[in-house]
This record gives structure tokens, C-alpha cells and sequence, in this order.
């Protein structure tokens, strides 16, 4: 295959204003990480409430938390954000339809609908995470805590969530690649993420390898970066005796 690569295109004016392909890229690559710490804001604190309420002595409180898994869990997520672009603001009050169509930006309502869609679809995966950490615990640790006279949110907030989430960091750290893997959905309604810059870059300069190469590469980085920071906060957190420091 015959083909002459131009790196330098990344340098050369888009025709938009003073801007550069490369500045495409900029943009788009700090959408997408806004994107994704928002959603996983959203996800971790949402997924560690439903996985507590997954594991407490209640039928309905864990049937609530079960339910909103199986609901977001088996929903594929371009549906879900369809749903909550499209649909979900028809049925706000009136006021609050003016204010979304109207007075937002346009990209301000499409980055409202994909963090809320991709953070609820990931709380369903975090809860399951925090469920599994919680439930690896020795009974013994909840029945100790008990005789020392905690409160069951003490047991939780004290004994239990601290040690799980130390199991759990590996499958949170997947999780959390998932997210920003997961943003480029954002370019579906209009949101320029990476992927829609790339392939806007893609279609104005006609260098469609070397724009998905490029973003390829911003992609591996980032969460090969993201991976390996969290493999150091493993092994400073981990516990001897528990999963996470099996390895050890």
C-alpha cells in the first residue's frame, strides 16, 4: 500500500477562524475527559449507594437497588442516551423544557444528557463492584463491629466500604477506562468529542489514517496512564489478606 503520510496536517488551518487541526484534537480530547469525570462522579457515588443497598438486611431496599441494575445494566447504552436527549426533556415542566431546548447551549444540553446517561448506565456496573466487594468481607468483620456497638451506617462507613473498595479497584479501574472508551457516544448528538473531532478532521483534510491513528493513540495513552496510576494506588492501599493484595 502506496500511501504518503502528512503528520504535519495537524499544524495546517482548518479554514475555521485561526484554528488548526490540532486544536480540534485539544478541544475534543478535553470534552471527552470532562465527560468521563463527571459520569464517573456520578457513577461511583450512585454505584456505592445501590451496592450498599444491595447487601443490607432489607428485602426492599435491596430489591430497589436490584431492580435499578437489571433496568440500566440491559438497556444498551445508545439507547438509554437517546432516551434521556430525546425524550426525557418532553417530559420536564414546561419551564424547565424552555430552559433546556431554549436557553441552554446546545452543547450544553447534549453535555447534560450524555454525563446523567453514561453515569446512571455506569452507576448499575459500580454497584454490582461494590456489591462483590462488600459480600468478600469475612462475616466475622460485621459481627465484630456489632459487639463493639456500631450502628449498621457506622459498620458500612467504618468497617465494611473501606476495605472494599480495596478489593475492588482492579474491576473500578475497568470501569473507569469503560467511561472514557464509552464518551465517544457523545458524538452522536452533537457533542465534539474526540471521535467527532477526529472524524471531522477526518472528513476536512481528507487525512483520514493519520486523524484516526492520532486518536488512536490519545486513546491508548490516556488509559494506559489512567491504568497504571491506579495499579500504584493498589499496592499502596492494599490490605494483607484481601484480593486486591493476593499479588504481594
Amino acid at each position: 500500500m502506496n500511501y504518503n503520510w502528512d503528520w504535519g496536517v495537524f499544524f495546517k488551518s482548518t479554514g475555521v477562524g485561526s484554528e488548526t487541526y490540532l486544536d480540534w484534537f485539544i478541544s475534543g480530547l478535553g470534552w471527552t475527559i470532562a465527560i468521563a469525570v463527571v459520569a464517573w462522579i456520578i457513577a461511583l457515588t450512585l454505584g456505592s449507594i445501590l451496592g450498599v443497598m444491595r447487601t443490607v438486611p432489607n428485602r426492599i431496599v435491596s430489591g430497589i437497588a436490584t431492580c435499578y441494575v437489571e433496568l440500566f445494566r440491559n438497556v444498551p447504552l445508545l439507547v438509554q442516551l437517546f432516551i434521556w436527549y430525546f425524550l426525557v426533556p418532553d417530559l420536564l415542566p414546561e419551564n424547565l423544557q424552555v430552559w433546556f431546548k431554549q436557553d441552554l447551549n446546545p452543547t450544553t444540553s447534549a453535555f447534560i444528557s450524555v454525563v446523567v446517561c453514561l453515569g446512571l448506565f455506569t452507576t448499575a456496573r459500580v454497584c454490582e463492584q461494590v456489591r462483590t466487594g462488600i459480600q468478600a468481607l469475612p462475616k466475622g468483620q460485621e459481627s465484630a463491629a456489632r459487639a463493639m456497638g456500631f450502628k449498621l451506617p457506622q459498620i458500612y462507613w467504618n468497617v465494611l466500604l473501606p476495605q472494599a473498595y480495596r478489593i475492588i479497584i482492579p474491576p473500578l479501574t475497568s470501569e473507569f477506562l469503560n467511561v472514557f472508551k464509552n464518551s465517544s457516544v457523545a458524538s452522536l448528538i452533537g457533542l465534539m468529542e474526540l471521535l467527532a473531532q477526529t472524524k471531522q478532521t477526518a472528513e476536512f483534510s481528507a487525512n483520514l489514517f493519520e486523524a484516526f491513528t492520532l486518536a488512536t493513540l490519545i486513546y491508548f495513552t490516556l488509559n494506559m496512564s489512567l491504568m497504571l496510576l491506579m495499579r500504584l494506588v493498589e499496592k499502596k492501599v492494599a490490605v494483607p489478606g484481601l484480593i486486591s493484595a493476593g499479588g504481594k
